[in-house]
């Protein structure tokens, strides 16, 4: 029992690091400057978790498949994340016709997608190894910081509603908590290496679709270069460190 209870604690500490990420919104500094370097923050994010995490991942999870096999099962479910990114997009439309606030929208989507496997991991590898759950959810905590940033810049600055903004952010760390509930309550007995390895190549695909039709197309409006490829190796630099670290 008390190994349990540890095991959502440690999740949840996890998941909601993400709320750290809410108070950059406290910086002061040059509008166009910070929306810049924050939108290109979060477009190295997420190409860099794309590349050097999820597709990966996806591949060490499909480990009991062919690998001709693994390339297309990947493969087929990046392109439909691609079109489900896309499908997002236009519902999204309906929402608000502001479109910082819409990539904020879409970046807590797709980052509540992330965080839900990666909870069910931490919570699954917590239950069965204390010690390697506090270094994973420790990891994790400082992946999901910069994670937060990428939702509250884009809804802070497109509503300028503090409330609205935190939210949004703690909606996307609880997500991660919900990844451990769905596990303890329902999917023990049904979650495997091929769904998690699936889930992990569609959400590369929904935010490697998010970067560059969404992320790079908004940034380029500011014109503000210097910025842009500052917050771009910024974030990259962060998810490897992170990832280097997990």
């Amino acid at each position: 029992m008390n190994r349990i209870l540890f095991s959502f604690i440690l999740t949840s500490l996890a998941g909601l690091a993400t709320v750290i990420g809410y108070f950059v919104i406290y910086l002061k500094g040059s509008r166009k400057k910070v929306i810049t370097f924050s939108l290109a923050f979060t477009s190295g994010i997420m190409l860099t978790i794309s590349i050097i995490d999820l597709i990966p991942s996806s591949f060490l999870y499909l480990n009991n498949y062919q690998f001709f096999f693994k390339i297309l099962l990947i493969l087929f479910f990046f392109i439909f994340g691609l079109f489900l990114s896309y499908y997002i997009g236009i519902k999204f439309d309906s929402k608000t016709s502001n479109s910082l606030e819409k990539i904020g929208l879409i970046s807590m989507f797709a980052i509540i997608l992330h965080n839900i496997p990666e909870g069910i991991i931490t919570f699954m590898i917590s239950g069965q190894d204390l010690n390697l759950g506090i270094k994973l959810a420790l990891a994790i905590s400082m992946h999901n910081i910069p994670e937060g940033i990428s939702i509250a810049i884009p809804i802070f600055y497109a509503t300028k509603k503090k409330l609205k903004t935190f939210f949004y952010v703690l909606i996307s760390g609880f997500s991660e908590i919900l990844g451990a509930f769905l596990t303890y309550f329902f999917l023990s007995k049904f979650i495997n290496n091929l769904i998690i390895g699936l889930i992990f190549s569609l959400i590369a695909g929904i935010m490697v679709s998010i970067s560059l039709t969404k992320l790079l197309p908004e940034i380029f409006k500011y014109k503000e270069n210097k910025y842009l490829y500052l917050g771009f190796l910024t974030g990259s630099i962060v998810m490897i460190i992170s990832h280097v670290i997990i």
